[in-house]
Parts: C-alpha cells; structure tokens; sequence
C-alpha cells in the first residue's frame, strides 16, 4: 500500500514537470496574441487592403531571424494577393492600426519544408511581433470629418478661392510629421486649382470659417509612392486636423450689413466728407486686432478720398449719423498680401463694425431749424446783445453743455467773436422767444482740435437754443452814439471846474450821466468803464493824462472817429 503511494507520487511529479516545459509542437493554423489593442478602431485590415507595418520574426526559442526595424524603413505589402506567405496573408487580417499581435505560423504556412536560404531551415515554425501603422485600399476616397461647425456659415470654400488655415499632418498611426501651429503661422493658398494635393484640394473644399474637420487622404492622393523624401514614407495615409481660419476669392468687392439705422437721416455720406466713427477690427476667424474704443477716440478721416485703406473708403459711403454697420474686408481692398506685419497677416479678410459718430463736408454751412412764435418783428444783427438759453450735444447725442444747468442765461454781443462763428451765424435774425436748432460743422466751431475735455477735435455740434432776451446793439465800429444832437458846448460841460482841460473823472461822469438822462448810449454787453477809459485814450491825443479843448476839437474832427464825441 505504501509502494503503490509513492509510485503514485513519482508518477504525478513526471506529468507536472512534462506539463512544466512541453516541447515546441507542430502548429495545425496560425495563432495569434493581440499584446495591444488600442481603445479605437476606425478600420481593420481586410483582403486587397494596403498596409504598412514594422515587424520582428523570430523563432520559437526567441532567435531573431529578421526586423523591419533594423532596416528603418516598414514592410508595405497588399494582403491576400499572394505577395505575402500564406499564414501572414491570413494573419494580418482584422487588424487595426497600431494594434500589435504576436502571429505563430505553422511551417506549411510559411516556407515548408524547404526554408528560405540560410536564414529559416525546413520545417520552422516562425513568430512575428507585428505593429500595423497604414491600412488604404486602391479604392479609397478623401474621408472628412467634421467635429465642429459655425452656428453661421454664410459662405464655404469653392474652387479658386484662396484660404488660410491652420493645420496638423499626422501618418494614420498618429506621428505627427508637420505642424502650422509650431510655425505659428497659417498656410495660405488657392484651393482646387493644383496648389495642393489632390486630397486637400479636395478635402478643404465646402468648409466654414471656424469650421474643423479631419481629412484623411490616401497615398495616390497625397504623396503616392516616393512620399515627401523625409518625414512622410512611401505608400502612406496622410491625417490632417484642419481649422479654417480665412477665405475670400480674387473677385470679392466688399460686403456691407447694416445692423441698425437711426429713426431720422436727414443726410447720408460722400465722398470728400470728413468722419468721426468708432470700430472693432477683427479678422474673419473672430480674432481682434484692433479697436478706437480702446483707445478712447474715434477715428477721424476722409471718405472716399485715399486717406483709408481702399474697402473703407467704400464702405463709409451711403451711411447715416448714428448707423452701425458691419464691413467686410477682402484683402485686396485691404492690406493684401502683406499684411501688416504685425496684427495684421498677409492675404487677412478683415471684418470691420462700425459706429459713425458724424461726419460734414468743408463746404458745410450752419444748418438752421427755427420755431418762431406769432409776434416775431424784431430780429437780431450785429451788434445787438442778446440772451439765450441752450442745449448742446454731439451728433450722436453726447451731452456737452447747457445753461439750465446753471439756470442763467448766455449772454454775448454778436458779431464780437464772443463765441464760435457758427453760433453767431446761427443767432442772427432771431427774436425773443424763437426757438432754432443749429447744426455746426467743426471748421465753424471748434475745428480739429476741438476743447480739451469737452468738445472732440472735429466735431459737429448740436445746439438747441432760445432766445430769451435781445438789446440793439449799436453801428458797427462805434462803442458810443448819441441819441440827441450834441450841444456845442460839449467840453466846457465836461470842464467841471473850469481849469481848460478835462480829466479822467471829468469825462467819466459826464458821459455816465448823458446815458442816465437817456441822451446817449453805451454798447451793450461791454464792460462800461473799459469803453469810457477807451474813449477817454482816444481823446487824449499826446497821451499826458487830460484833454484839452484843441485836442477834443482835433478828436471830434477825425472823419473815422468810433465814437459820437
């Protein structure tokens, strides 16, 4: 019983050590072990396809027989076309890309019992560490997909328009051979007319700006059977990550949408207007390059005269004070091949919004809107001194100013340069109580470099104005008439105390008291003692301080005397 146990233990050691290290067995088929399988598989490899792959053949002990990987370059071969030995042909079959198998051929599948020279003896079993890297069939076409679309798409890529777009070129197992991102550049051509690959020529054709997709190309439609000569191989897909970033054709003019137009547009602009507008630059892709917001100050040009870049010109025609456009920009009408150099690449489609503050002509004149009341006789002229209340405001509404915030009245004498030339046009056959609205161009109020703080340089000016009181001047020239005739005994009156010559006090208190007593009159809105001390100068010929008969007599004479003396 105890033999018969041991026996039985001997017996169970032989079978665990034969089971331990069996000897290699005759294979009736292939075998295969996938060591990797990558998480996605868009394509498995099918009989007829194309394929590049690296491999390592080795024999059942581990000894390599040969590599692809010692010759640096893949094994590219159609499968199920007897260009292969028939376990490999029937191996490679369902594989992905980047997937890798070890495949186990039988020696009837492979070379038999003749081997292949000295390197596979008769009868081998033979084991292959297969990576695949390329799978294309001589029927493939361009595959696009697109992963992002616009929500607006107004326009798609056709034939001979020209483009700009970014890119990243992979082989189809994902090694990146070129990059327009690490340029930091964009790759810009005409497309469908041989610029290009066939492949991108037509895998770009019906893209939006923004739009990105992936193009996959076969070799016969990308670089075939030689490659590039460096990073792309022979017989390989190409993968292109494509962002489309810009396009426009040759004949494009501009393109203008208006996004909101004031209620009232009395005048829409023209050539040789001068205009003040605000803008956001940005290329077509959305990327800013540019605003006059930033920088706090419209933008203040001529239209239609070469001051602009030659698609502003046009696109500022025809528009109203206060309209808000979009222009859009091709780079012939623009800043063409070049760019700028800075913000601005070459070839760039520029998109423009616009808000025109205002704009007038040189010629402009004050445009008047005027309300009178019923009784309106007595109208305003050089000279007189009037009183008026106003508003004042940009053209596009900006407050500037106004007298009821300081609930007086503005008080000047017109024709006195007291204030801008357009206001005194404007104020200029008036009454009291009338109402007008005065338009002013700049070169009549403030010109182009308006008042610090308050009034842009170039402005047109808004004014609402009333006329709230109005005092006759007098003629022009003269600070001082007589509304009686003079007496002759003009300057013993003036003599007070009889010493033959009148001074300073002696004039002053005479002329004073002929305007109490309503015989003469100061002009108004002058300063009164200024005017006197003036007239007084005037009179005292060899300027000693007083004024004597002969030179009051002498002053009086003078036919271009400014005041009734």
């Amino acid at each position: 019983m105890i033999r018969l146990t041991v026996q039985m233990i001997l017996l169970a050691f032989l079978v665990t050590f034969v089971a331990c290290n069996p000897p290699p067995l005759p294979l009736d088929d292939i075998a295969i072990e996938k060591t990797f399988t990558p998480d996605r598989c868009d394509r498995m490899v099918k009989s007829g396809d194309f394929v590049r792959y690296h491999y390592i053949g080795m024999f059942p002990d581990g000894k390599k027989f040969d590599s692809s990987y010692d010759r640096s370059t893949t094994y590219n071969v159609f499968v199920g076309q007897k260009q292969l030995i028939a376990g490999m042909d029937k191996a490679l079959v369902g594989m992905c890309v980047n997937e890798r198998w070890m495949i186990k051929i039988p020696p009837q599948l492979a070379y038999g019992k003749d081997g292949y020279g000295d390197n596979i003896p008769p009868d081998s079993i033979l084991h292959f560490d297969v990576l695949m890297l390329d799978i294309w069939n001589t029927e493939d076409k361009v595959q696009i997909k697109t992963y992002h679309k616009p929500e607006s798409c107004g326009r798609t890529v056709q034939v001979s328009d020209y483009i700009r777009y970014h890119y990243n070129g992979t082989l189809l197992d994902g090694t990146l051979f070129d990059s327009s991102h690490t340029r930091m550049r964009t790759y810009d051509t005409y497309v469908g007319i041989g610029w290009l690959i066939a492949g991108m020529d037509q895998g770009l054709l019906g893209m939006c700006v923004g739009e990105k997709r992936i193009i996959t190309l076969p070799p016969s439609l990308g670089y075939g059977e030689n490659g590039d000569g460096s990073d792309i191989p022979a017989q390989a897909s190409l993968v292109f990550d494509v962002v489309l970033l810009d396009l426009h054709n040759p004949k494009d003019e501009i393109t203008v949408e208006v996004q909101s137009l004031p209620d009232h547009c009395p005048r829409k602009s023209v050539v040789g207007d001068f205009m003040r507008y605000h803008y956001n630059g940005s290329l077509l892709d959305g990327t800013f390059f540019d605003s006059s917001y930033s920088r706090n100050r419209t933008y203040d040009t001529y239209i239609g005269k070469g001051y602009v870049i030659a698609g502003m010109d046009q696109g500022l025609l025809g528009v109203c004070v206060g309209e808000h456009r979009r222009i859009v920009i091709p780079p012939h009408l623009a800043y063409g091949e070049e760019g700028t150099g800075t913000k601005i690449p070459g070839s760039a489609v520029l998109v423009f919004d616009v808000h025109i503050i205002d704009f007038h002509n040189p010629s402009d004149t004050v445009e008047i809107t005027s309300v009178k009341p019923e009784n309106c006789s007595n109208n305003t002229k050089r000279g007189d001194f009037v009183k008026y209340h106003y508003n004042a405001t940009l053209m596009d509404g900006t407050y500037i100013g106004s007298t009821h915030t300081f609930g007086k009245t503005y008080d000047v004498v017109l024709g006195a340069g007291q204030v801008v030339i357009g206001m005194e046009q404007g104020l200029i056959g008036m009454c009291v109580g009338e109402k007008r609205k005065l338009v002013i161009p700049p070169h009549l109020a403030y010109g182009e470099r308006g008042v610090d703080g308050e009034v842009p340089g170039s402005a047109v000016l808004v004014f609402d104005v009333e006329l709230v009181d109005l005092e006759e001047g007098l003629p022009e020239g003269y600070m001082f008439v007589w509304n009686s005739d003079v007496t002759p005994n003009l300057f013993s009156e003036m003599d007070k105390n009889k010493d033959a010559q009148v001074d300073a006090a002696e004039f002053s208190d005479y002329i004073l008291q002929q305007v109490k007593e309503g015989k003469g009159r100061l002009a108004p809105g002058f300063d009164s003692q200024r005017i006197i001390e003036n007239m007084y100068d005037n009179q005292d010929r060899n300027k000693d301080g007083r004024i004597t008969e002969d030179e009051f007599k002498l002053k009086a004479d003078e036919a271009a005397a400014h005041d009734e003396l």
